[in-house]
């Protein structure tokens, strides 16, 4: 249900502005969006200016090109450029050209999604979610690579102490946060509770999400300190959000958590990294399952 119009431009602006944090986790709450802007700030403070900058972009694009204002007013032309602005500052120090490389593929993570939805919804493509995010930051990355710009300082990953139920509990909190590149269980906690606000069930299946990633890692074998750092469980997270709020019985959210843990290695193989595509194929996948499922069902109904 659209939000209901408020009475200032400025006060429609922020609102779009906090959906626009609150759609990275597939909500449209613009509290669950308050919680995830105070997450990054407690969580990294130095890439919440990226974040609002990437957000303020492509939100502001869109306007600019007259795309549908019941879009822009859930966030829908937020999420990606937040993404972006995040990324950028989390691998680059803040230059002159940071705030030109955030601006410019903020701007186009909205000029992408806006075809890719009109052709959903007339054509019935799968959804966009975060493509063009993941897109335009394969190709950032490249640009930063094959440009050998100055990276940002890396952040320390956990240790890997004996596992003992607090740090399971961490480590899902870190699977919640590194959703947005966080690492802080502090942070995690409030973006769950930003969920819990928008809504029970995707609060409960976000944690089933991040619990999932790190219980596979663990007896998979996978490296321990990116489990307890969250790296299994933020793309198992969002892929049990997107398709409990689609499917109702339990079994496909957990085949899409599955899904989304066993395609995450592919892209270390392929020398990729990941962000959030192992999420959006899992998805894919199963959306096309599903219809082609249906389709075989019906054309094999007996018609009277």
């Amino acid at each position: 249900m659209p939000p209901l119009p408020t009475s200032h431009p400025a006060r429609q602006s922020l609102r779009a502005l906090l959906c626009g944090f609150a759609q990275i986790f597939l909500q449209q709450s613009p509290g669950c969006g308050l919680l995830v802007l105070i997450a990054i700030l407690i969580g990294a403070p130095d890439l919440l200016p990226g974040a609002l900058l990437g957000g303020l972009t492509s939100m502001l694009i869109a306007q600019h090109r007259g795309y549908p204002p019941a879009d822009i007013a859930i966030g829908l032309y937020g999420y990606n450029g937040i993404l972006l602005g995040l990324l950028l500052s989390l691998k680059l120090p803040w230059t002159p050209l940071l705030p030109v490389l955030i601006i410019t593929s903020a701007a186009l993570s909205s000029l992408l999604l806006a075809p890719w939805m009109q052709r959903m919804r007339k054509h019935g493509w799968q959804p966009a979610f975060t493509f063009p995010f993941v897109l335009l930051g394969w190709l950032l990355l490249a640009l930063v690579t094959q440009l050998q710009l100055p990276l940002a300082a890396p952040t320390s990953s956990p240790s890997a102490p004996e596992l003992n139920f607090l740090q399971l509990m961490l480590a899902v909190l870190r699977g919640l946060g590194q959703v947005i590149f966080l690492d802080s269980p502090l942070a995690g906690l409030c973006l769950l509770i930003g969920l819990r606000l928008a809504d029970g069930r995707t609060a409960l299946w976000a944690l089933l999400g991040s619990s999932g990633g790190f219980a596979l890692a663990i007896f998979s074998g996978w490296p321990g300190e990116g489990a307890l750092a969250g790296l299994y469980g933020y793309n198992a997270t969002l892929a049990a959000i997107a398709l409990a709020q689609v499917h109702r019985s339990p079994l496909i959210p957990a085949l899409g958590i599955l899904l989304a843990l066993l395609l995450q290695p592919g892209f270390n193989a392929l020398g990729l990294p990941a962000l959030t595509m192992p999420f959006i194929l899992a998805c894919w996948l199963i959306r096309a399952g599903t219809q082609s499922w249906q389709k075989a069902v019906k054309d094999s109904t007996p018609r009277v």
